[in-house]
């Protein structure tokens, strides 16, 4: 369904486990940086007020997502640690050539957004299936529906605002950089990384 090229090596489940306070500082700003985009895309979009609903409800979400994680990070003993560089939105970005209209900006915003969507789901599901720590095995299973809800509602909009067989030619293209990427990534415990 996700349509990713590459799937994560199931073994980065065992670097996480060796360091739950990293994934979950990791995870809680990946959850803040969420409803950056959001915030961003209204403020840069104003006028599209489908658009605006539902980022103004995905800034709701993904905040009370970060709450969350903050509360696993609290109940566990641990004060949220400092935000990381995220390798691997950084090397996304360089995708797409800077410039252009308005409206091939705001494609690329969402499907960038959609990718990164369908990334965090993929690795929630790992985690769910694969994490020996049930009670987050749990946490990660109910937050993957909500990325999988929120990649198909990204890449949506990209398909509505721009045209649609452009739009998913550029998906493909997305989606086969994206693979490049993660072949260099998945060593870390970090969400994406």
């Amino acid at each position: 369904m996700l349509g990713l090229k590459l799937p994560t090596d199931p073994r980065w489940v065992n670097i996480v486990e060796k360091n739950i306070e990293e994934i979950l500082t990791d995870h809680a700003y990946c959850e803040q940086k969420a409803a950056s985009t959001a915030i961003s895309i209204i403020i840069g979009f104003p006028d599209r007020s489908e658009l605006v609903k539902e980022m103004t409800a995905l800034v709701r979400e993904e905040m009370g997502h970060f709450n969350m994680v903050h509360e696993k990070i609290v109940e566990r003993g641990w004060k949220l640690g400092r935000e990381r560089k995220d390798e691997y939105v950084i090397e996304l970005m360089k995708f797409f050539p800077k410039g252009g209209s308005k409206t091939t900006h705001l494609v690329h915003k969402l499907l960038y957004a959609a990718l990164i969507e369908a990334r965090s789901c993929e690795r929630f599901r790992l985690l769910s299936e694969n994490i020996a720590d049930k009670e987050l095995a749990d946490f990660y299973r109910n937050l993957m529906i909500s990325e999988a809800n929120h990649y198909t509602m990204f890449l949506g909009f990209a398909r509505k605002y721009g045209d649609r067989e452009e739009v998913d030619q550029k998906w493909q293209d997305l989606l086969a950089f994206e693979a490049e990427i993660m072949a260099n990534l998945g060593k870390k415990e970090t969400m994406h990384g």
